[in-house]
C-alpha cells in the first residue's frame, strides 16, 4: 500500500515567481522528479462547428515566448489549429496535487526548429510520422506496408522531415497554477498577460 502523500502547504503569493515561466519551471523540475510522464498534458482545440476537443501531447520546451509540441499538421487537431488557432493546456500532476492551465494563440515552429527536433526523434519515430495519415482511417496491415515500404527504400539514409508535420508554439495570454488540499481550500493564482508584463491574482478555489 502507498503511503499517504503529505498535504500541501499553503501557497501564498509571495511564495510564487513574479514571471510564469519562471514559476513553470520550478513546478515542472519537482514534477519531474516526482511524476511519471511529467510532460504529458491535454491539448483542448474546436472544429469548424466550434465543438471541442482534446487529446494528450508531449511538452517539448517552453520559455519566455510559450510551450512547444510537435505534430502531424494534417491530423484532426493540425486542422482545428489551422482553422481556429487559439487551443488550452492543461497539465495534472496527480503526485504533487498540481495542476496547470494554459489558454493562448497558437503558431507553427520555424522550418529550422521542426527539422531539428524531427532529427532528434528515434529512426523508428520519424518514419512512423512520415507514413502514418493521422487521424484518417487506416487499416493495420495497410500501415505497416507503408512503414516497411519507406524503411526499405531509405536503406541507411536519413529520415527527411515530411513537410506534413512539424512543431507548434501556444502563446500564453493566461497561465493558471492550481495546488491542491485535503480541505478544499485549494490555492489558485491566474498570471494574465498586460501590455507591460504579467499580473497575479488569487482565484477562489
Amino acid at each position: 500500500m502507498n503511503p499517504r502523500r503529505a498535504e500541501n502547504s499553503p501557497l501564498d503569493r509571495e511564495h510564487l515567481a513574479d514571471d510564469p515561466f519562471e514559476q513553470f519551471a520550478n513546478w515542472f523540475e519537482e514534477a519531474k522528479a516526482a511524476a511519471p510522464l511529467a510532460e504529458a498534458m491535454t491539448l483542448a482545440t474546436v472544429d469548424a462547428e466550434c465543438a471541442p476537443n482534446a487529446r494528450m501531447v508531449l511538452l517539448k520546451g517552453f520559455g519566455p515566448d510559450g510551450f512547444r509540441f510537435f505534430s502531424n499538421y494534417e491530423s484532426a487537431k493540425g486542422e482545428e489549429l489551422s482553422a481556429s488557432p487559439r487551443a488550452a493546456l492543461v497539465s495534472y500532476w496527480r503526485e504533487l496535487d498540481r495542476q496547470l492551465r494554459v489558454r493562448g494563440r497558437v503558431e507553427r515552429l520555424s522550418s529550422e526548429d521542426s527539422d531539428a527536433y524531427f532529427a532528434s526523434r528515434p529512426r523508428d519515430s520519424q518514419i512512423a510520422a512520415a507514413i502514418s495519415p493521422q487521424s484518417r482511417a487506416i487499416e493495420r496491415d495497410e500501415l505497416g506496408r507503408r512503414y516497411e515500404e519507406l524503411e526499405r527504400s531509405l536503406g541507411d539514409a536519413d529520415v527527411p522531415r515530411p513537410a506534413h508535420w512539424g512543431g507548434y508554439l501556444l502563446r500564453p495570454d493566461v497561465i493558471e497554477f492550481w495546488q491542491g488540499r485535503d480541505s478544499r481550500m485549494h490555492d489558485r493564482f491566474v498570471y494574465t498577460r498586460q501590455p507591460a508584463g504579467w499580473s497575479v491574482r488569487r482565484l477562489a478555489p
